[in-house]
């Protein structure tokens, strides 16, 4: 079964991000045979003077094709994680749906959590309402807005970057299209006007390609090197414009 797992709120100014907790759980459900991760991304909320968040105000979500049990299983697997490792005056929650049973009123709701204070009563009410299993963790339990617009923004298939696709984080230096498509998550590579190199193509991937969601796939934005050294034609886009996503 495909499902969207999203977690919010989990860390403080002196910790650990949450896109970092959502790599580590997504790798504990992976190293314990319970899921396959096909990408983990980040979905930028609003920021607000009357919404409470530690720097940027993002929630992450692990995208899943889930091999366990019922998703009650997979809840409390994430309820003791989350319980062990959000940082002290967190408001860790988490939100889980099956991909196909989150429908427009969810990813709605993910919209105007871009440039709209929410509350917990939306959040819980349209959780209710819509069969997704919505829990928070640690203090105010605030993170149950961000949890499912994280949700509904990862299944419209538009909204956010990745901070993890398999094969990413490992690359260095410089890799043809061809292997980058290969050998990772990426499903595409183009420029942001939609220009398609050669399979053979060569590209630096440094720091790491951060490839965005666009039209449900892992989308790698590349424009053409400001200097042709013999090494390469091609460079990773700003993260600036990566941040636009």
């Amino acid at each position: 079964r495909r499902v969207l797992l999203s977690i919010d709120d989990t860390d403080n100014l002196e910790s650990r991000g949450t896109g970092f907790r959502a790599r580590q759980l997504g790798g504990l459900l992976s190293d314990d045979g319970l899921a396959r991760v096909r990408g983990i991304s980040r979905h930028q909320l609003y920021v607000h003077p009357e919404i409470p968040y530690t720097s940027h105000n993002s929630s992450l979500c692990l995208d899943l094709d889930w091999l366990g049990g019922d998703l009650t299983d997979l809840s409390e697997i994430v309820y003791a994680f989350l319980e062990e490792h959000s940082a002290p005056r967190s408001d860790a929650a988490y939100a889980i749906a099956q991909f196909d049973d989150v429908g427009e009123t969810v990813m709605e709701f993910g919209r105007r959590a871009k440039d709209t204070v929410l509350t917990q009563a939306n959040a819980r009410s349209l959780a209710q309402r819509e069969g997704i299993l919505l829990r928070g963790v640690t203090g105010t339990e605030g993170g149950v807005i961000g949890s499912l617009a994280g949700v509904g923004l990862r299944r419209t298939g538009r909204d956010g970057r990745f901070v993890w696709v398999e094969g990413v984080r490992e690359l260095t230096g410089v890799v043809s299209i061809e292997t980058l498509l290969a050998d990772t998550g990426i499903h595409v590579v183009r420029s942001p006007s939609g220009e398609t190199p050669d399979p053979g193509a060569r590209i630096a991937v440094d720091p790491w390609p951060r490839p965005v969601l666009i039209d449900h796939q892992a989308v790698l934005l590349i424009e053409k090197a400001e200097e042709t050294n013999g090494k390469c034609d091609w460079q990773l886009v700003s993260r600036e414009l990566t941040k636009q996503y």
